[in-house]
């Protein structure tokens, strides 16, 4: 069998039938060198239109209906480039999470990989077919439930793909050129970073870089798994590459900029942190709210303050229900992380630069947190994209 190689496309690069074909051609001539998984994400906006669409019929989606309703985008996906693949002369074959034996715990709309057993990929791969993937989902063992894995779970379902077949590497294919120093839309300095490795790539993406999914670099850096992030126009791009041992050894320097755009403090009358975040829990599953990312959660004087991130339909949920309770309350307006990944996090230099910067500028900070990694500042919403201009010349 030829050398494999796992792909997964972004919803941009597959938006519109064109996009696809053209997709469905790069496929077809890079699978006359090597044997290839391709792992699909929904066209466009799919997801955000069907997520628009529950709202509309329900106050309250059950999560379950939502894994079988945004499974459907993946679906179409895999389906349209499997029939664009076969008219090139390309056999393919397209498979759900499910029947490419991606099996997860039983979580609705934010499920975990437990194993991986691709049994029908496999036969389909010594046929010499291209298999296309729907990613984002798999199927409880358990509950024998459709579960999908969160916002940008297309990667780690490509990860898990690659981990499985000890992959020659999973290249993560965008309408980006590559990982960048920050968000291009908002620095135009910004520069494309060439080579990371999977501690500083597990830092941007757990800290808001939107390029990967922050469990599926998890994956990969336990698994060995090399990725490349590139464009899906240009095969000989060069794009960033995440494997082990890259820039383990350099000094003191800022990588990158990275934010989470909404950030909720919301404190809780429970003092014992354990139970606030249990109580959280509890009303997040009656309200059927996935839980979002915690960030942080620590005991101020009588109560306890938790910080917590995710999608804007999740945080918006999150808010309402939030407001409306007695237990808990919203400190504050709207709140945004801004992060400096570096190695040399800890250092005092690079802390009293950026206070430095922001109070020349009079850009307020509610708190300041620390990791082996990265410095993250707490910023007003509006504030956000000043305070990552006024960081990125430290980088």
């Amino acid at each position: 069998m030829k050398p494999l190689i796992v792909q997964k496309y972004g919803g941009a690069t597959l938006a519109d039938p064109e996009k696809i074909k053209s997709v469905a051609a790069r496929i077809a001539a890079q699978s006359k060198e090597n044997s290839l998984i391709v792992v699909v994400s929904a066209m466009g906006k799919t997801t955000n239109s069907l997520i628009d669409l529950a709202n509309q019929v329900s106050e309250h989606p059950q999560r379950r209906e939502m894994d079988m309703l945004l499974t459907v985008g993946e679906r179409i996906s895999m389906s349209l480039m499997s029939m664009a693949l076969n008219d090139l002369g390309c056999p393919a074959i397209s498979f759900t999470g499910s029947q490419a034996g991606i099996f997860t715990d039983d979580s609705h709309v934010n499920a975990f990989i437990k194993d991986v057993k691709p049994i029908r990929v496999d036969e389909s791969l010594h046929q010499e077919k291209v298999v296309i993937l729907a990613g984002f989902q798999g199927v409880s063992p358990a509950t024998k439930e459709i579960t999908t894995l969160g916002r940008g779970g297309s990667d780690t379902s490509a990860v898990a793909m690659a981990a499985s077949f000890k992959a020659e590497r999973c290249e993560i294919l965008k309408d980006v050129p590559a990982v960048f120093t920050a968000d291009p839309h908002i620095v135009k300095t910004a520069r494309p970073l060439r080579e990371l490795n999977y501690d500083q790539m597990m830092e941007m993406t757990f800290w808001g870089a939107k390029v990967l999914h922050y469990r599926s670099v998890e994956l990969a850096k336990v698994r060995d798994v090399t990725l490349y992030i590139g464009p899906a126009s240009n095969k000989t791009s060069d794009g960033t590459l995440v494997k082990k041992g890259l820039n383990m050894f350099e000094s003191c320097k800022a990588l990158s900029l990275n934010s989470h755009e909404i950030v909720l403090n919301i404190s809780c009358k429970e003092k014992n942190p354990a139970k606030a975040l249990q109580n959280l829990q509890r009303l997040f599953d009656q309200k059927q709210i996935a839980f979002p990312q915690l960030l942080q959660c620590e005991t101020n004087q009588s109560m306890t303050e938790i910080l917590l991130t995710g999608p804007q339909e999740i945080m918006s949920a999150a808010k309402k229900e939030v407001q409306n309770h007695n237990e808990f309350s919203l400190q504050g307006a709207e709140l945004s992380t801004v992060t400096l990944t570096c190695t040399g996090a800890t250092s005092p230099e690079i802390t009293q630069k950026v206070l430095s910067i922001l109070s020349e500028r009079q850009l307020a900070t509610h708190k300041i947190m620390l990791s082996a990694m990265s410095l993250t500042v707490l910023v007003d919403a509006p504030l956000r994209k000043q305070v990552i201009e006024s960081l990125h010349q430290l980088i």
